[in-house]
């Protein structure tokens, strides 16, 4: 995980902060071809999280008088969207040879399900699409394709033409699928592709869409996954699109998987 700052005890009642290599190496502005501004607001979001963690440890060192250590979570920030979505999918459930798609009807209000059979040896695939009141426009969110389901947890290795049923659920407060069975296994992984752009371009969650969103996407945004709710998340490797707000990858197996900013990291001794 990316880690832009460490506090460490350099005195007495004293905080340090220890800056990214990438402002440390920055010796003046010559050096510096182009604008200062992307520079400018990663010294503010450092600044702004240095302080939210030393009142933090100010508001613990009140409630004791035993030696004790602070550290913010480790979990990512993960995006929201900005407007309640409504969801549509096409499945091609059923053999085509055409490979055409079919259209399912709008994913259920209390559950944001859709369900498919994905086939051992056949190539098998979701797209679900959502809108919103910000425009009058259908948006793509998700795009799962398989082609080779090897091991079904409980159920044991499938043969060639054997099948499975995939359920997709969406998150509907943060951009982000849990893909069941969880655990389910690929020879040939599966491919999933997955668009933020339902977050408005918020990606810090103030209400607006700044240069510091821009700064957020380019160096801070991921994918990222857990295996159960008692796990800890953990950055995947994908191939980010900035053009079409969206992130690629190949999954080995299910499990749950969410858009997010990746946290500053820090230890605060007291």
């Amino acid at each position: 995980m990316p880690t832009f700052g460490v506090v460490e005890r350099q005195q007495k009642d004293r905080f340090c902060p220890i800056l990214p290599s990438v402002l440390v190496a920055v010796k003046s502005p010559a050096q510096l071809p182009g604008t200062l501004e992307p520079l400018e607001i990663l010294m503010k979001l450092f600044v702004r999280r240095f302080l939210t963690v030393l009142v933090l440890a100010l508001l613990v060192a009140r409630c004791t008088d035993q030696p004790t250590a602070v550290k913010a979570p480790a979990g990512p920030i993960a995006l929201r969207w900005a407007q309640t979505p409504e969801f549509t999918a096409r499945t091609d459930a059923r053999t085509r040879r055409s490979g055409t798609m079919a259209l399912t009807p709008p994913l259920s209000l209390d559950q944001y399900q859709v369900s498919f059979w994905a086939v051992r040896g056949e190539s098998r695939s979701v797209q679900i699409n959502y809108s919103s009141t910000i425009d009058t426009e259908t948006h793509p969110f998700l795009n799962l394709t398989t082609t080779d389901p090897q091991f079904v947890p409980g159920v044991g290795e499938l043969a060639l033409g054997d099948s499975v049923l995939i359920t997709v659920t969406v998150d509907t407060s943060k951009i982000g699928v849990v893909l069941e069975p969880s655990g389910l296994q690929f020879g040939t992984p599966a491919q999933m592709k997955i668009w933020y752009g339902g977050a408005g371009g918020d990606l810090n969650g103030d209400g607006v869409a700044d240069s510091s969103d821009t700064v957020i996407e380019a160096k801070l945004l991921g994918l990222w996954y857990r295996e159960d709710q008692n796990e800890p998340w953990t950055k995947l490797g994908a191939s980010q699109s900035l053009a079409e707000n969206s992130f690629t990858y190949a999954l080995p197996h299910f499990c749950e998987y969410e858009v997010a900013e990746a946290l500053l990291e820090w230890n605060v001794g007291w």
